[in-house]
């Protein structure tokens, strides 16, 4: 039987040497594994865990380590991390097994010393009273804390100030919801709830938008019965606000220029109730095959899902009542969801705001007199939404603010929207509604 804990550690030393996305890397592990469905859960969110959680349990180990975790072989190094987020953050797992099972790991090496040495940092840390180390700076002492490079905490501190920043770090290191959009068109939302609770599932109905809820002890979505039916998709809170935003009516022609994987291009289409038109475009050929294939199982057919470069103009779109522009991001919204990313070298973000330009851009151009463009992203940086939004503005003189009035306690001038975790326990989201004059 294979073991779930050396099975996590190969993982995360394939993950941080190879810098590979964490849930494509994890999901092809799992399927391969053999692991019971018990320790597939142990394992992926022990994986996840230390992903989250790296500078928290990186200052402990340089705290109680001899060598730098610079100098640590990635092999000790995994093993050590696991063990310290096992005792900090897994309530399930004793101190002592933790210990225990970790020492094992590191004996399993050819330098049999390695044990001892894990051993004993571990003592230490738990004879110390299991503190987290502390530093003479708050950026530092809110880095550890909250596993949070200090960049990005002084950048988000620098745009939002220090109460909302010190929202979204708190947010960032806590379990994100599942959320669905309950498929109407396939039956009332009323019965949708009555058939996934008769199937042992707990509801929340989320008001904040229609027809949204809020799924606990759900298991693997992908084997639910009623999810292969297409009673519902799974899609953050603050996707579907953005699509209510949109506000597409029945028989209008909508433009979604970077759909893939669909779940906009969805929800625009049950709100549409299936009449009309959704062109919904990628620039990959396999993600466009994601589209049809979530667009079939969920028996939408006005969906058309096309190859396309969305910072190029094509003739063969045609004009659209509305265009969602929901353009590539840093994804500094959804650490919780990818916590890799904030462990990115904040220079791959600088190419970021020329596509993200090029392609509002490109997409005005699709838009027909008096027709609604919403811009949106799943990132919190004022450079990639709020200036993106005012550049537009400067040199579309055709464009005007629109109003989001069914969202207007949280809209920031009317037009726009910053949707920080804390608001709707959502992901981080951007939106702003321009209207084409002329």
């Amino acid at each position: 039987m294979p073991n779930a804990r050396k099975f996590t550690k190969y993982l995360l030393k394939d993950f941080f040497e190879n810098s590979s996305y964490s849930n494509i890397l994890l999901d092809n592990a799992l399927m391969k594994s053999g692991l019971s469905l018990q320790d597939k859960k142990f394992a992926a969110n022990l994986f996840y865990g230390v992903i989250e959680r790296k500078i928290t349990l990186d200052a402990v180990i340089n705290k109680y380590s001899k060598r730098p975790v610079e100098k640590l072989s990635s092999d000790v190094l995994q093993i050590l991390r696991m063990a310290v987020y096992q005792i900090l953050y897994m309530d399930s797992v004793p101190d002592r097994a933790a210990v225990f099972e970790s020492v094992k790991l590191a004996k399993q090496s050819k330098n049999l010393s390695l044990g001892g040495y894990v051993n004993g940092v571990l003592r230490a840390f738990l004879r110390d009273g299991k503190t987290i180390p502390k530093f003479d700076d708050k950026i530092s002492n809110l880095s550890v804390k909250y596993s949070c490079p200090e960049w990005l905490i002084e950048k988000w501190i620098g745009e939002y100030g220090e109460y909302l920043a010190l929202d979204m770090l708190e947010s960032s290191v806590v379990t994100p919801p599942v959320t669905a959009r309950l498929n109407v068109l396939k039956k009332p939302a009323e019965e949708i709830v009555n058939d996934i609770r008769a199937s042992g599932i707990e509801v929340k109905i989320r008001n904040e938008v229609n027809n949204c809820v809020e799924l606990f002890n759900v298991g693997e979505i992908s084997s639910l019965d009623l999810y292969t039916k297409g009673i519902f998709h799974i899609q953050d809170i603050s996707s579907q606000i953005c699509c209510e935003v949109l506000d597409p009516k029945p028989d209008e022609i909508v433009l979604d220029v970077c759909s893939a994987p669909g779940g906009k291009a969805f929800t625009i289409s049950e709100i549409m109730n299936n009449q009309g038109r959704v062109i919904a475009c990628d620039l990959h050929e396999q993600r466009v095959r994601l589209i049809e294939s979530g667009a079939k199982r969920l028996g939408i057919d006005i969906i058309e899902a096309m190859t396309n470069d969305a910072t190029l103009h094509s003739d063969k779109i045609g004009i659209a009542d509305k265009v969602l522009c929901d353009v590539p991001c840093s994804g500094l919204g959804v650490i919780r969801r990818k916590p890799e990313i904030k462990y990115k070298n904040p220079t791959d973000f600088d190419n970021l705001k020329d596509i993200q330009k090029k392609i509002l851009d490109v997409s005005s151009g699709y838009l027909k007199k008096g027709g609604v463009l919403v811009y949106s992203t799943c990132t919190l940086s004022r450079a990639e939404n709020d200036d993106i939004i005012d550049w537009f503005l400067e040199n579309h003189t055709d464009f005007d603010k629109g109003s989001i009035s069914r969202f207007s306690n949280i809209s920031d001038g009317e037009y726009k929207i910053t949707v920080t975790p804390k608001m709707f326990n959502s992901d981080g989201f951007f939106i702003a509604k321009l209207i084409k004059k002329r």
